[in-house]
């Protein structure tokens, strides 16, 4: 997304593909202890096995390692109920550019003893070391998942039924998406994927988790029932069933790659006030015009994350000179962030000073120069270029 793991010039590729074996998991606590190189979606199916599920989920799970989603902080679907990686990860191994082994792999939920170490590196894109070992907590496997796809009138009615949502569902809501008419057309035409409710200017996805199928779905049919009756909602539909839930979600999931078969795609992954999450959206479909081909918006409304992407026929310096840096002044304006969680690799390096002040960027500069004084862990991206 944002060119982070892409060699851009001269540098070396550093592979953990083979370091992809579990060391322990404790099934009282939920502790797992791995190896960089393992596949997220085979770590889920290793834990699910023994009731318990990775506290993170992204649609790229069948090729991204563990060691990479914690050196890129990855946020993805299950982020609103369990958090992100800085609260999950208990401890990390970690080589640093010297050579020296960091051992800072404590299986403990609590140790206040001096600096969190391990936070420097989660998030750090490879900057600062390279993550070997990774102990994570696992939450229990939910007993119960339902999952609600509701069309709604428009985006007040989107926000309205959020916090609807979270007062009626409260602990068991584990996830809330949400995708414009827009979205839902480009997957209908490229993925041949059927809407399952009436056309709306908007579609939310909401997924329950719990450990009581029969209150769970008690708890979701009043919450649709209000949601319908107030007018919040103009139609819905709900799936307990594994092939029903899967169906739902790729609606949401799979609009990347419905995006990808429109044509060029611009791609922007802000984090912006929840009440402001789609007026950026509006505002570039007038500022654009006919130059765009589509401008959608579609994310993780739970945790304030917005996709917007535009999607043009082929790449058009004109476009982007529309599109940068307004889009990142926009975002300054809201105090929002220019990256909620594809990170800043090679394309948003310099862009940084949109979301972080200079005392903040100056400080980071002195991080990497301590720890990695020869620039020879992933250079060129992370830090601005002119500091």
């Amino acid at each position: 997304m944002v060119g982070g793991s892409v060699p851009v010039f001269d540098e070396i590729i550093l592979s953990t593909a083979r370091m992809n074996r579990v060391l322990s998991f404790h099934s009282v606590s939920g502790i797992l202890v791995c190896q960089a190189g393992c596949v997220l979606e085979e770590l889920s199916r290793y834990v699910e096995e023994r009731d318990f599920i990775m506290p993170l989920d992204l649609g790229a799970k069948g090729s991204c390692h563990i060691g990479g989603n914690v050196a890129t902080n990855a946020g993805g679907l299950r982020f609103l109920r369990y958090g992100s990686l800085h609260g999950t990860v208990l401890g990390l191994e970690v080589v640093l550019a010297d050579g020296t082994v960091l051992d800072c792999l404590t299986s403990l939920r609590k140790d206040n003893t001096g600096y969190d170490l391990k936070q420097l590196f989660i998030g750090s894109e490879g900057t600062l070391g390279i993550i070997t070992t990774v102990s994570i907590l696992c939450p229990p496997k939910p007993r119960a998942v339902n999952v609600a796809f509701l069309g709604c009138p428009g985006f007040a009615e989107v926000l309205q039924t959020f916090s609807t949502c979270k007062g009626m569902l409260g602990e068991i809501l584990s996830a809330f998406e949400f995708m414009d008419a827009v979205c839902m057309q480009l997957v209908g035409r490229h993925l041949h994927l059927a809407s399952p409710v009436q056309e709306s200017p908007f579609y939310v996805l909401i997924e329950t988790s719990g450990s009581n199928a029969g209150h769970d779905a008690e708890k979701l049919g009043h919450f649709l029932e209000h949601a319908l009756g107030s007018g919040l909602v103009t139609d819905g539909t709900m799936a307990t069933d594994q092939r029903k839930v899967k169906m739902l979600w790729a609606l949401r999931e799979r609009i990347t790659e419905a995006l990808s078969r429109d044509g060029y795609v611009y791609k922007y992954d802000l984090s912006l006030p929840v009440e402001r999450l789609y007026d950026i959206v509006t505002d570039l479909r007038a500022r654009l015009g006919p130059h765009a081909k589509h401008v959608v918006g579609y994310g993780h409304l739970g945790d304030g994350n917005l996709h917007l992407n535009v999607t043009a026929e082929a790449f058009s310096p004109s476009l982007l000179a529309a599109l940068e840096p307004h889009v990142y002044e926009w975002t300054a304006g809201q105090q929002g962030s220019v990256s909620a969680e594809h990170g800043v690799g090679f394309r948003k390096r310099d862009v940084l000073g949109y979301s972080k002040p200079p005392g903040a960027l100056q400080l980071m500069q002195q991080l990497k120069a301590l720890l990695d004084p020869k620039g020879i862990l992933n250079p060129y991206k992370t830090l601005p270029s002119q500091a």
